[in-house]
């Protein structure tokens, strides 16, 4: 059965399921059953990237699910080394042949990559693929309020989210405000600290507890309450099936003030003005 998945609509109109699943690390062959698993536990937003490596194994669950292309929300990323206006266009042509699909619903800029310096002109590459209908929606992802006041300035179409390192420990309160103020939807990926010590928190089992749900569960219900897309990822069935459990509970405004208390600048991933893989 399918969860109830909230639905949030982007700044074009399009809406995207709240809860998506992610597949970071996640190899081509491991990939195709770990989507199958998520699709059938009611999943219908998936994310991807080209550098992840698992485009095939990601289009291939697609394909083998019988569900309709309309139902799923399907995203993916250019990677650092193919910006730039043209490379930005054959990128996207061997994403949509690895996938085996006509359009992705989602397009995400992966870096900034201040080393290469290329990102206003692969934007004007994603407005035409957006304008060509090949993407209903584009966006950006680890652009901090800089880098997207510099690419409003120069560009036409506002990005439609903003995917970043975002968890209790690093709630990124100051970004997040300044994407509102933009109608720029914030995406939290390694939702749950990619395993640094979010779910071993001890105000986060507690609450877990007093609900009679999983530290994970409470983390990804905080997300959700707070407005964020949010793509946990697993490749373990009752891990998939447990993140999706969360629409039967709600926080308290006390387990909400807790959980906004853990804030520490606890970033596990790279920062984006120092992130140059690929330049």
């Amino acid at each position: 059965m399918t969860a109830a998945v909230p639905q949030i609509t982007l700044n074009n109109g399009v809406t995207v399921p709240q809860l998506g699943f992610g597949v970071w690390q996640v190899g081509d062959d491991e990939v195709t059953p770990a989507v199958a698993t998520a699709l059938e536990a009611g999943y219908r937003h998936i994310d991807t990237a080209a550098i992840y490596g698992n485009e095939k194994g990601v289009g291939a669950a697609i394909a083998q699910s019988g569900l309709a292309r309309e139902e799923l929300f399907v995203t993916t990323k250019l990677w650092n080394a193919e910006q730039g206006f043209d490379s930005t266009l054959r990128a996207f042509d061997e994403s949509l042949g690895k996938l085996g699909l006509d359009t992705v619903d989602l397009y995400l800029i992966h870096w900034p990559v201040p080393a290469k310096d290329a990102y206003v002109d692969t934007w004007k590459a994603f407005e035409r693929l957006y304008a060509e209908g090949r993407v209903r929606a584009i966006g950006v992802s680890n652009f901090e309020p800089h880098h997207l006041n510099r690419l409003l300035a120069g560009t036409d179409v506002v990005p439609a989210v903003n995917q970043i390192e975002l968890h209790p420990f690093l709630q990124q309160v100051a970004l997040r405000e300044e994407l509102a103020r933009h109608q720029v939807v914030t995406e939290a990926y390694s939702p749950l600290s990619s395993g640094k010590g979010v779910i071993d928190d001890p105000t986060i089992r507690a609450i877990a507890a007093a609900h009679g749900k999983t530290p994970a569960q409470v983390t990804l219900r905080w997300h959700i309450e707070i407005g964020n897309l949010v793509i946990p990822k697993s490749v373990t069935p009752e891990r998939i099936r447990e993140n999706i459990d969360l629409f039967d509970f709600e926080l308290t405004e006390d387990d909400r003030a807790q959980v906004s208390g853990l804030e520490r600048d606890g970033r596990v991933g790279a920062h984006p003005d120092t992130m140059n893989m690929g330049a």
